[in-house]
């Protein structure tokens, strides 16, 4: 059956949802923060992963933005928090559900096995994924490597790469500076903040033939950028 993580604090809804998803023959890893996620998530195999919001240290809202930085994982946010701006960031974030408490087990249950079978279809159909590849590069997700239709290795800072593997995952749309350094640093951007546009130039100099004239990382005035590669 599936392997479900669920990250919850609460030590008493944490082990009454995995009871319920065992009972069903699911294999099930608890986690009660991000440290514990990260632990569990390493090693390859989680199929779906529900996510509590308010978390000690990180908030499940961070945790999510990671996850979505580095996998496809189902991710269904299983919460108290009932606010409809809570609800909106979670989906715009990439959850795949959002269920808030008290929730129905007889529920939960289905919605959850049917995103499970969600996952594992893509990940048939996509048995490369990890591997982006656009005009003859090679972006390698799990091993953070970058390489160019000559084989060669080419070297990117930390913040470079999550912003590429931003452009190539939603190639063809056009994403606005806040949401790229939401993806890069999670932090809110100051109106006069550079960042974005350095990172983008950075970027252009590496994997664009004529930086002043990019085909690939093209600039949408007055709103931000879309990847064309």
């Amino acid at each position: 059956m599936h392997h479900i993580l669920i990250v919850e604090d609460d030590p008493v809804d944490r082990e009454t949802l995995a009871a319920y998803l065992r009972r069903d023959g699911h294999r099930v890893s608890e986690a009660e923060d991000g440290a514990a996620m990260r632990s569990v998530f390493s090693r390859g195999d989680v199929d779906v992963v529900m996510l509590d919001i308010n978390l000690p240290n990180e908030d499940g809202l961070s945790l999510l933005r990671e996850l979505r930085r580095q996998s496809e994982v189902g991710v269904m946010m299983v919460t108290g928090r009932q606010d409809v701006i809570d609800r909106i960031v979670a989906l715009e974030l990439g959850a795949d559900d959002y269920v808030t408490k008290p929730y129905n087990m007889r529920e939960l249950l289905p919605r959850a096995k049917n995103l499970a079978r969600r996952v594992a279809a893509a990940r048939a159909n996509a048995p490369d994924e990890p591997k982006k590849s656009f005009d003859g590069w090679t972006l390698d997700i799990p091993h953070r490597t970058l390489t160019s239709p000559h084989g060669k290795d080419v070297r990117l800072t930390r913040a470079e790469f999550e912003l590429l593997a931003t452009f190539v995952a939603s190639r063809g749309r056009v994403l606005t500076r806040d949401s790229l350094i939401d993806h890069v640093s999670g932090r809110d951007r100051d109106p006069l903040d550079r960042t974005i546009d350095v990172l983008v130039g950075r970027l252009r100099r590496k994997i664009e033939e004529d930086p002043a004239n990019p085909r690939r990382i093209i600039t949408v005035h007055g709103v931000g950028y879309v990847f064309a590669g």
